[in-house]
């Protein structure tokens, strides 16, 4: 029986992890942030070296959409390289044996070559409106490879695309975009709003997938051997995408969430407002080689995000 850390559970993406692996004979571990802050250091190695975890799943990180990062930079970068430098030196410290550590597609430059793979990490300038978050994480990754070649740790790293799903940051704000859209559409129907307005042109593309769907891969991540792990993602990278394969434009994703909640009203587009990078479309090779694959589409994983939206408002 392993002793598994979740960091970060009550998250989109932690919570997906903690279903995934709550039914095996492990020994899951969560803790509330209330109770553990994962930017104090010294709070942080006290509960590792307390509970010598197996097994990590560093989900924990301060998220958001484009609004969010534009306005809070420094609490972007700084939050989270404290919470990754933390959980990543506690793990080696106490001689946890594996970790997963959660990255973002953001890390790759603004206009990649499309689809974008590994190697075109820092191959160009990053997009700027989410600039801090991004370097937060190409930190993480880097300092998981690093310690892995000077320690021999076997800590992993893994790239997902834009995720979706039940514990979706709905903030009217500092939501992501499927958030973001499912509430205010919903609030559009609610009030009998004839027009709907949104961000950019509506053109930008986007490649989703449903938390669960990311959730299944993370943990067939963890259980393959070192060996077979840095043979399929290679030693100079040390790191997955994770992906649906698919993209869909932004005014097209609105329209499609407009169909699932029942809006009838017109879209308009605020031009002034930033786009953000005009496609992200990841390539998916590395992670085709353990066989995974997406098993939600993207209209049935929005009908559950739906449903599990409007059952908590």
């Amino acid at each position: 029986m392993k002793k598994i850390f979740i960091a970060g559970h009550n998250g989109m993406v932690g919570s997906a992890i903690y279903r995934k692996l709550k039914s095996s004979q492990n020994k899951i571990i969560v803790v509330d942030k209330k109770k553990l802050d994962l930017t104090n250091q010294s709070k942080v190695l006290f509960f590792f070296k307390k509970n010598k975890f197996d097994e990590v799943y560093l989900c924990a990180a301060k998220v958001g959409g484009i609004y969010a990062n534009n306005s809070y930079p420094a609490e972007f970068i700084y939050n989270n390289i404290q919470i990754q430098n933390n959980c990543i030196h506690a793990s080696y410290l106490t001689k946890v044996k594996r970790l997963l550590f959660l990255g973002s597609s953001c890390i790759y430059p603004k206009k990649p070559k499309i689809p974008i793979k590994e190697e075109y990490l820092l191959s160009s300038d990053l997009e700027k409106t989410n600039e801090m978050y991004a370097i937060a994480k190409i930190s993480g990754l880097k300092m998981c490879k690093a310690y892995n070649k000077q320690f021999g740790t076997d800590f992993r790293s893994v790239m997902p695309t834009n995720l979706y799903g039940p514990n979706d940051n709905y903030h009217e704000l500092n939501s992501h975009v499927i958030a973001s859209f499912i509430r205010k559409i919903y609030i559009a129907k609610e009030s009998n709003q004839k027009v709907f307005k949104m961000w950019g042109t509506g053109k930008p593309k986007r490649e989703f997938l449903y938390s669960d769907d990311l959730a299944d891969a993370c943990v067939n991540i963890m259980k393959i051997s070192k060996k077979k792990y840095i043979k399929i993602v290679g030693k100079d990278f040390q790191f997955l995408n994770i992906g649906s394969g698919k993209e869909i434009s932004i005014k097209n994703l609105a329209t499609l969430i407009s169909k699932i909640i029942g809006y009838k009203g017109k879209f308009e587009y605020d031009t002034s407002k930033p786009d953000g990078t005009p496609r992200k479309l990841m390539d998916n090779s590395k992670i085709k080689k353990l066989r995974w694959k997406p098993r939600v589409s993207l209209e049935e994983g929005l009908k559950k995000t739906i449903k599990a939206f409007i059952f908590k408002s």
